[in-house]
């Protein structure tokens, strides 16, 4: 009875110590950093924190990040202090705002990196100063999106397209055109070669605004309402704030009043209607201040002053960005001239001048001598008010003849395409008269061909679709039946592991500890660990624990902690929308996908896409490895992984694509429907 009952309450323990683990886990490495003397034990640690955190806490994912860099740097671990870099830096800078510190790090690592042998760290590390750049020196931005162009190697051709469309951004800032439209080109040519949509329509997105900067907004409409109807489709309607507030600016240069109001109330119902932190606050911001500049020339004090309330808060959390910093200075320059406290607002057209200048960015720069002049006027300091004007006036024409420039040189390019073409179109002409005559006479035997082949075809594909079809329904019938006997036993083996052999292994444990033989305890201890292990490994526990959205995360998690490939994320939360056995196939398709990774593709990198959209579930998994000859891999009878992940997408009524060639990597898309 007395053996019952500790049996019972090990048992017990046992349950609540594999739910509290992950919870537990956190605070147990904290402790090892706060207290171990030992170096590369505290490394260990820091990185087991730091992985842990990211999905759940930033701000210790970027504090243990900082001393993870210092701490590798120190031990001459450079690529380990690198690789961690690139993974805060979008935090540091998108988030937390602080571009600054992002160039401080960036450069101490890039000062030592002669020993960094691995080409894609050097690109990213080059990729995210640009990106920490081009909210403080846009032209030093550029520089950094070319170095790492160059530095990137043949398999990171994602990262290369990222570095041409924020290339194409800087110089579009900067009022350069022709590179502009050249780097947002090659962009778009490699997001599409990768099929990466959403990413093709920020490169079309930038060749849209190139027409609109060069006066072409006719044809800047006609791209943006193509635009629309594909970001409708893709479900992708967090972008509607940028194309309305974009279309908004055009009706302004062309004086449009009632369609420059009516395009920004767009902008923000747009806004309003997309859920909470999909719209970036600098799309808010940029919204907002445009209103508060409206309604300010209208006299209408009621309205500019709602917008300026709209507006602040959200400025109050990105006050380091200097993009931003512009739009507000503008916005409470507008706001305190239409109060006619004329002090303060030239206060804020000065800050807004300056920035603009240290941005190089020309049309803020107009937009500030406007501003200034309006103000100097309404003060009555005529001398200052036409100083002002006359800067504006011969900026103004500045750009207008650049803009001028440009479009002879758009129409040059026009012209030269054209003639090449009428001159292949004149030469395919020629050859298809000469083709014409043979074709007649061809023809009439292909007919008579087709007609008794037709006929016997017929016949053969009658008999053959029943039986094609009878054998295919027992096939997938077979199928499903064979993977869910798989999971079954699956799951009983890993029941039994843990609750019959993993129990016997914790009574030995607590017998030798009595014997304190601390060999013998390291011992059981590793086989209790290993017994754990492949437990975990034959049933998916973290779908009960976590559900299937911290299932996928725990399971990139431990891939990038306890293996050599680099691997990202970007994962929708998908919880409640499949059933628990759905789940296990969704789980069991990442997993084995990843699996596959580690043992074949010889990768240095991955990367893992979870999109939710209204009726679509879509997950993305991507490696710069060594990729496959599809068809002949698929054929391969010993080949079963890419099989199993057929078998178990037609089990969810999705759709699997598989893009690979031999040394270029791997992208294999998964799209499942929800609806």
């Amino acid at each position: 009875m007395l053996k019952n009952n500790l049996l019972s309450v090990l048992v017990t323990f046992l349950c609540v110590f594999v739910v509290k683990t992950s919870a537990q886990d956190i605070s147990y490495f904290k402790i090892i950093v706060d207290n171990t003397q030992n170096p590369q034990e505290k490394l260990v640690a820091l990185d087991s924190v730091i992985s842990k955190s990211r999905p759940i806490n930033t701000d210790d994912f970027i504090a243990y990040s900082l001393e993870y860099i210092e701490l590798a740097k120190e031990l001459d671990s450079v690529e380990s202090a690198a690789k961690k870099m690139i993974n805060v830096s979008y935090s540091l800078t998108s988030i937390k705002n602080q571009p600054r510190k992002v160039l401080t790090l960036v450069d101490g690592i890039l000062a030592r990196k002669y020993v960094i042998k691995d080409s894609f760290l050097i690109g990213s590390l080059y990729l995210k100063r640009g990106g920490a750049n081009s909210r403080l020196n846009i032209p030093q931005s550029i520089i950094d999106f070319e170095d790492a162009v160059n530095n990137y190697g043949r398999k990171d051709s994602l990262y290369v397209a990222d570095a041409y469309l924020f290339s194409g951004q800087a110089y579009s800032n900067l009022g350069k055109f022709v590179p502009a439209g050249e780097n947002y080109k090659k962009a778009y040519e490699y997001f599409e070669a990768l099929e990466d949509y959403e990413y093709m329509y920020y490169a079309r997105q930038g060749i849209t605004t190139m027409f609109s900067m060069n006066g072409f907004y006719e044809k800047a409409k006609e791209e943006r309402d193509k635009n629309l109807e594909k970001i409708k489709e893709l479900g992708l309607e967090h972008h509607l704030v940028t194309i309305y507030y974009n279309q908004a600016l055009d009706y302004q240069k062309l004086g449009n009043k009632k369609l420059f109001l009516e395009y920004l109330m767009k902008a923000e119902n747009a806004i309003d209607q997309v859920p909470d932190g999909e719209v970036h606050s600098g799309s808010k911001i940029y919204v907002y201040t445009k209103l508060v500049a409206y309604y300010a020339e209208e006299n209408n004090l009621e309205k500019t002053e709602e917008y300026i309330n709209l507006l602040t808060p959200i400025y109050d959390q990105v006050p380091d960005d200097l993009v931003n910093q512009i739009n507000y200075d503008e916005a409470m320059a507008n706001y305190l001239y239409a109060q006619g406290n004329y002090d303060e607002a030239l206060d804020f057209a000065k800050k807004k001048l300056e920035n603009s200048k240290t941005l190089g960015q020309e049309e803020n720069i107009l937009e500030s001598y406007l501003i200034l002049s309006r103000i100097y006027e309404a003060d009555k300091n005529y001398k200052l008010g036409l100083e002002n004007h006359n800067r504006y006036s011969n900026l103004k024409d500045s750009i207008y003849n650049i803009a001028t420039a440009n479009k002879l040189a758009y129409y040059q390019t026009l012209y030269e395409t054209e003639k090449k073409e009428n001159e292949l179109l004149e030469k395919n002409t020629n050859i298809q008269l000469l083709q014409k005559d043979n074709e007649s006479s061809k023809k009439r035997l292909i007919y008579s061909g087709i007609v008794l082949f037709t006929l016997f075809a017929m016949i053969l594909l009658y008999r053959n679709r029943m039986q094609i079809k009878s054998k295919k329904e027992l096939q997938e019938q077979f199928s499903r039946e064979l993977l869910f006997s798989q999971e079954e036993e699956r799951r009983r083996i890993s029941k039994d592991l843990h609750d019959g052999l993993g129990q016997r292994l914790l009574l030995i444990k607590n017998n030798v500890v009595k014997t304190k033989d601390e060999d013998t305890k390291k011992l059981v201890e590793t086989a209790i660990d290993e017994v754990r292990a492949i437990s975990r490994n034959l049933h998916p526990f973290q779908l009960q624990e976590l559900g299937i959205t911290k299932a996928i995360e725990y399971t990139v998690n431990q891939i990038d902690e306890n293996t050599s490939l680099f691997i990202s994320s970007e994962i929708d939360n998908i919880d409640n929308i499949f059933s628990k056995k759905q789940e296990v196939n969704l789980f069991r398709i990442v997993q084995e996908t990843l699996s596959n990774i580690i043992k074949h593709a010889d990768a240095e990198a991955g990367k893992v896409v979870v999109k939710r959209y209204p009726h679509l579930v879509s997950i993305s998994i991507r490696d710069n490895g060594v990729g496959f000859d599809f068809s002949e891999k698929y054929q391969n009878v010993k080949s079963l992984g890419l099989k199993t992940l057929f078998e178990r997408t037609k089990l969810l009524n999705g759709q699997m694509k598989v893009q690979s060639k031999k040394n270029n990597g791997t992208l294999i898309e998964f799209h499942f429907p929800t609806a």
